[in-house]
């Protein structure tokens, strides 16, 4: 990838869904760049294509047409195999209810991407205790979802996300199932990995007060994006 080119690259994308005979678009003719190392908010009213703009992003699902480019890669020409193979690779999820596995304690379920990897068991330890503790969980790292709080539990289920060292983290309302004590916990450890690592973060969020962590808030209305997106953070 050219440094001087942007980390991701959306050209006119359009994306429509069918319900019953009917073709209902949800993203129209959508414009987007954003920075490598940057922290991007996506806000908008329910229905206005915020996750699915981040699915699309993510490899999850693809658009009708357009371009979309992720790190030099256009995913839009990959087969659903090279797909898979690249999420994998460069991209950590984490989404609103944490998708913990509840017979796995905190460490197994922050080492489950790393079994898809070359690394040893003694390499993948490592690098799990070394995300435990930057995520604040090393003393929690033999406990069960269960017995962990909503924030601790969302907090395991981000370093499970950039435990393989991800190019681009994306979070569905990471939040929306917190308290506001949590929430902030949460976000600001969201905060410490854009600032100190360098993560390049995309995040859904309805809250104003989530948005407010990310650098750069960018608008959905009906589909489309706001003309100027807002800066947020210094």
């Amino acid at each position: 990838m050219d440094e001087a080119e942007p980390f991701i690259i959306i050209r006119r994308l359009f994306k429509a869904y069918r319900r019953g005979g009917q073709i209902v678009p949800v993203l129209n003719d959508i414009s987007l760049e954003v920075a490598a190392g940057e922290f991007t908010a996506l806000m908008g009213p329910s229905g206005s294509g915020k996750s699915t703009l981040l699915n699309l992003i993510a490899g999850i699902d693809k658009p009708d047409s357009g371009e979309l480019r992720v790190g030099g890669i256009d995913i839009t020409a990959l087969s659903e195999s090279e797909l898979a193979d690249w999420r994998a690779r460069h991209i950590g999820f984490v989404f609103q209810f944490y998708n913990l596995m509840p017979v796995l304690t905190a460490f197994e379920n922050v080492e489950l991407p790393l079994l898809l990897t070359r690394l040893s068991r003694a390499q993948r330890r490592e690098r799990v205790g070394l995300t435990l503790a930057i995520v604040g969980l090393d003393d929690r790292k033999a406990h069960y979802p269960s017995e962990l709080s909503g924030g601790q539990q969302q907090r395991v289920a981000i370093a499970r996300a950039v435990v393989t060292d991800p190019a681009l983290l994306v979070a569905d309302e990471p939040t929306g199932d917190l308290d506001r004590v949590s929430a902030s916990e949460v976000l600001a450890l969201l905060r410490r990995l854009n600032d100190e690592l360098g993560t390049t973060i995309l995040m859904v969020t309805h809250d104003v007060h989530a948005a407010r962590s990310a650098r750069r808030l960018v608008h959905l209305e009906k589909g489309e994006l706001s003309t100027e997106p807002i800066q947020l953070r210094d």
